[in-house]
């Protein structure tokens, strides 16, 4: 069986009795501390593990606090300086970012190299058969359908199918094209 995480916050402290004031103490201001930790936290947890790790440096340093009227300011001081150290260390391997990062990706093209192929690829089309080229622009460069390509020139949507297949393998082939592949 485990014992609850929290339990400063109950009747019981989880620090030995040897110091009946610093139990006392935790009884009596546990939840108000818990708010605090809570508002230095994004999670409940760490703020529960933040409070701890307050309360065990208070528990060490409790017989050289001299004015245990200022024991919340003590303890608050001990759990800002405490986060402060934990966010530090995060800093160097944690951080949030709104972005995912960049996954392993070739390089961008260099734009001189493809404006070459932009315009070798437009050569290439220029030199197909005069209704090859009608329908490869209308397809590709206008980004009209196969039905919208047939109906515009006419033709039955199989010519459409069939003439670009044609023309794509002739573009495939085109000796200006090869060193790109």
């Amino acid at each position: 069986m485990t014992t609850p995480v929290c339990t400063y916050a109950s009747n019981q402290s989880p620090y030995p009795s040897s110091y009946p004031s610093f139990s006392s103490y935790v009884r009596t201001r546990g939840t108000s501390l818990l708010r605090t930790a809570r508002s230095l936290t994004a999670n409940p947890c760490d703020a529960e593990d933040l409070l701890q790790t307050a309360l065990a440096k208070t528990y060490v340093a409790w017989d050289r606090i001299e004015d245990h009227r200022a024991l919340d300011g003590y303890v608050r001081r001990t759990l800002v300086n405490t986060r402060t150290s934990q966010w530090r260390k995060r800093k160097i391997d944690e951080f949030a970012c709104d972005e995912l990062p960049e996954t392993d990706q070739a390089p961008a093209a260099d734009p001189a190299e493809a404006q070459a192929l932009h315009d070798a690829m437009w050569r290439a089309v220029t030199r197909l058969p005069d209704r090859q080229r009608a329908m490869v622009v209308l397809r590709y460069y206008e980004d009209l359908s196969e039905a919208q390509t047939a109906e515009l020139l006419g033709v039955s949507i199989g010519t459409v199918k069939s003439a670009v297949s044609r023309a794509l393998v002739k573009l495939r082939e085109d000796p200006e094209l090869n060193p790109v592949r």
